[in-house]
């Protein structure tokens, strides 16, 4: 049985893991199935990762680590290079990833929340990069968890393993938003995406992703204002109207 179920609604494509009884752990399937799924998402104009029951992700799967013991030391880079690829997919993915929170995000489910653009969490969520309480380190989550919280919370977070709520999630900028109807604030985010150029808000991302040159910022808005695109949205502000795209 596949361990996701992908939906599309219009332009909105929902990804959700579907693994409830083992709380949307990973396992090898699970990695394959995400990467596969981030790696073309066509056209749509956003992407929400969600996991079904009570749980967005508790990290590794128990079966999955316990075979992992056995590994020898290239078999393990191999393993954790396939988990980078989903990370480096889910991070990539041209279209804004909006993640919708509930129960726990353990150790790599964390790594998903980094991996996001927009992570809205339930009030009662816990969080932690816990892979110290094992005696490993979240070194392959590492470079996107920094990029959100920065060094100062991760000198911390790292380095304890200790779990956290959404309060200090959102204080630390690892989520955006805290909300009791998950539902609705992830509507209202999606309702802000759609509202938004298309072609602009995929543009916008990489601005986020990455800092550019002088020149390069210069050639990226001179780019949009040309654009067809840029030229709608432009007009339709200055003729008081829509544009075309919403």
């Amino acid at each position: 049985m596949s361990a996701l179920r992908i939906e599309r609604d219009g332009p909105l494509l929902r990804v959700s893991m579907a693994r409830p009884d083992r709380r949307n752990a990973f396992d090898a399937g699970l990695i394959a199935e995400l990467t596969e799924a981030f790696a073309d998402v066509g056209d749509a104009r956003c992407v929400l990762l969600a996991g079904d029951g009570p749980s967005f992700s508790a990290g590794a799967d128990v079966e999955w680590m316990r075979s992992s013991v056995e590994l020898t030391y290239d078999e393990n880079v191999a393993d954790a290079l396939r988990l980078r690829a989903m990370l480096d997919a889910i991070d990539g993915c041209p279209a804004p990833v909006i993640a919708r929170v509930q129960g726990h995000a353990l150790g790599g489910g964390c790594g998903l929340v980094a991996c996001s653009d927009v992570v809205v969490a339930e009030p009662q969520a816990q969080f932690g990069f816990s892979e110290v309480k094992l005696g490993i380190v979240p070194a392959v989550i590492s470079p996107f968890a920094l990029a959100k919280i920065g060094a100062g919370a991760a000198r911390r977070y790292f380095v304890t393993g200790e779990r956290f709520d959404a309060r200090t999630a959102l204080r630390i900028g690892l989520i955006h938003e805290v909300a009791p109807d998950l539902d609705a604030a992830v509507a209202s985010v999606v309702g802000e995406l759609l509202d938004a150029g298309p072609a602009a808000a995929r543009s916008a991302k990489e601005l986020a992703r990455s800092p550019l040159s002088a020149e390069e910022t210069a050639r990226r808005i001179a780019e949009r204002r040309t654009s067809e695109e840029g030229q709608e949205g432009l007009r339709a502000f200055l003729e008081k109207r829509g544009p075309s795209w919403r």
